[in-house]
């Protein structure tokens, strides 16, 4: 094929680096479309709401059934303890984070079969992730929500920098709550929301609970948290989600007022700014 014969598209990226932020900035710096705007999404934690077997979960389920005729959810479900054993074998036998990963996301997708098949009679079902990315809008056009594993899927492609996966179901249920462009994000917890320090730790009668708080601000916190740290280095980059609420689900209610817009919990500002 001879020269004038080639079409050519032009792009200021050809030949370039794309690691060059000068050049990559008048497509990478525009906010990206918002794929499902009308979606909430809600995370519930494994060790603090599921692992506590019926009494906190039968009351989350109804909560959510209630839910069901005001919003379309996509509910994400994290690990618990049986993952944290699963570490602790892992780590026996010298496996590298990238197979520990997948171990701990199986026991999220099991919790979410679980809380799922109590949804059945509302016609919710569990789906994995790569129906997630390609099929999501059909089955929230079927059904009010659907369940699925809050644990990112990195799996074997685990950040290698650290023995436990640094990237879990907090993080991960941020991470697609953003790429989807939703309306929200709401993390379900056994505590009121982040606290001063442990209100179950030596010190804790002096914990004081942060109504409204930053991830910029909470990146500096010591303490403990009651989400993945790695959660506050992808608020930072959020391009949608403005913030974030975490509330406590074992008090009923909470949930509920949290998607209706109420402040009942303590809510996280990320890096994004209003469109």
């Amino acid at each position: 094929m001879s020269a004038n014969t080639i079409k050519h598209v032009a792009s200021p990226l050809a030949r370039q680096t794309l690691l060059d932020g000068q050049l990559t900035a008048p497509v990478a710096g525009v906010r990206p479309i918002r794929i499902l705007p009308w979606l909430q999404v809600v995370k519930i934690g494994g060790r603090s709401i599921l692992d506590r077997g019926h009494e906190a979960i039968l009351p989350i389920v109804d909560e959510l059934r209630k839910l069901l005729p005001e919003h379309r959810l996509l509910i994400l479900t994290g690990a618990g303890i049986r993952a944290r054993h699963l570490y602790g074998v892992g780590l026996d036998l010298g496996l590298p984070v990238g197979s520990l990963a997948p171990l701990a996301a199986s026991e999220a997708g099991q919790n979410g079969h679980i809380l799922a098949s109590l949804l059945a009679p509302e016609g919710v079902s569990y789906i994995e992730h790569p129906t997630m990315a390609d099929q999501l809008a059909i089955h929230l056009s079927a059904a009010r929500a659907v369940v699925g594993s809050a644990f990112p899927p990195y799996h074997n492609h685990e950040f290698p920098g650290s023995r436990i996966p640094p990237h879990r179901a907090d993080t991960g249920a941020f991470l697609l709550a953003d790429a989807l462009g939703a309306a929200g994000l709401t993390i379900v917890e056994d505590v009121d929301g982040v606290y001063t320090t442990d209100p179950n730790g030596p010190d804790g009668k002096r914990a004081k609970l942060l109504k409204e708080t930053s991830a910029a601000d909470l990146a500096k916190h010591e303490g403990t948290l009651p989400f993945d740290r790695a959660l506050l280095e992808v608020m930072a980059t959020a391009r949608h989600i403005e913030r974030v609420q975490i509330v406590n689900g074992l008090v009923p209610g909470r949930l509920t007022a949290a998607l209706r817009g109420e402040h009942v919990g303590t809510i996280v500002r990320t890096g994004a700014h209003p469109a």
